[in-house]
């Protein structure tokens, strides 16, 4: 009797997860991913003078974000990104012993579960959405290499000071490209996706410091660095950048510029990575609204 209940509800929840698999949204906008990208205005020589836009944000291919970076972001939150498929049954297992024991708290998902709750899902902890959340990343596992999901993961993720991307952020809290980040910095920002608001080196250097020590301890674990590496890492002094630093004060040039994009392509020219090059005198041609597109002015 109890026997055949409990077989009757498992064959219940098998079609409920199929049913609810079946209506899962459709992949297209991360299989054609198109990152929102703010309208920037530099100079002849290539300095940047502004940024419009909603939301900081660099999209840049898998192949140009540094090991290193990659490496830290996985150490820190899915060891074994390139293992399970999707679901990490283990290292779900290891977070609910660790928090039923007293350890230090540990999230359950995966970077490819973090990716589906960033493009498809919202914030709020239901049963329903971890549900959908577990069964996008094996949709996603399906349709998507490994490296497709980082890429997305690594450039799509919000980081804090209105940047999403690993990208955004390294010019965001040190003004540098993810290249010239040394590994106190690397550390620093692979710490923020867990919680960008509570471990923010601006406005929370302390517990941004303490989140950078645990992110340089897994990084010595899974052999990407050195202790001696880490030990240095520690006490190397960072240079955070300040929000109110501007390195170009060109104002009425960039406004000039952003003036003449808006009129040619509305709202639109705040999200689709229009690039324009502007000297004093500016005229406006030659325009693109394809991401990432020169814009000439001069």
């Amino acid at each position: 009797m109890i026997l055949g209940a409990a077989a009757l509800l498992l064959g219940l929840a098998v079609v409920m997860l199929v049913v609810v698999y079946e209506r899962l949204p459709s992949l297209d906008q991360v299989v054609n991913y198109q990152p929102r990208q703010p309208l920037q205005v530099y100079t002849e020589d290539g300095v940047s003078i502004a940024r419009f836009g909603a939301e900081r944000r660099q999209f840049v291919a898998i192949a140009e974000i540094p090991k290193r970076m990659q490496e830290a972001v996985l150490a820190v939150e899915d060891s074994r990104f390139r293992e399970h498929g999707g679901i990490d049954l283990r290292g779900l297992a290891r977070a609910v012993w660790s928090n039923l024991s007293g350890g230090m708290l540990q999230g359950a998902s995966t970077i490819t579960q973090q990716v589906a709750r960033a493009f498809f899902l919202s914030s709020r902890r239901t049963l329903e959405r971890k549900v959908k959340e577990a069964l996008l990343a094996l949709k996603l596992e399906r349709r998507l290499s490994k490296d497709q999901i980082l890429e997305l993961y690594m450039n799509q993720i919000y980081l804090g000071q209105r940047s999403y991307g690993f990208a955004a952020a390294a010019q965001a809290y040190f003004g540098k490209t993810l290249a010239e980040l040394s590994i106190a910095e690397t550390a620093m920002l692979a710490g923020l996706p867990q919680n960008p608001v509570y471990a923010n080196p601006i406005t929370n250097p302390e517990r941004a410091r303490n989140r950078q020590a645990l992110v340089l301890q897994r990084m010595v674990a899974v052999g990407l660095i050195s202790e001696a590496e880490a030990a240095a890492a520690k006490v190397e002094k960072l240079v955070i950048r300040s929000p109110l630093i501007v390195d170009v004060h060109a104002e009425h040039v960039a406004e000039m510029a952003r003036q003449m994009v808006v009129e040619r392509f509305g709202e639109q020219a705040y999200s689709q990575g229009i690039r324009v090059w502007a000297s004093s005198d500016i005229h406006f041609n030659n325009a693109s609204r394809r991401p990432g597109r020169r814009c000439a002015a001069a």
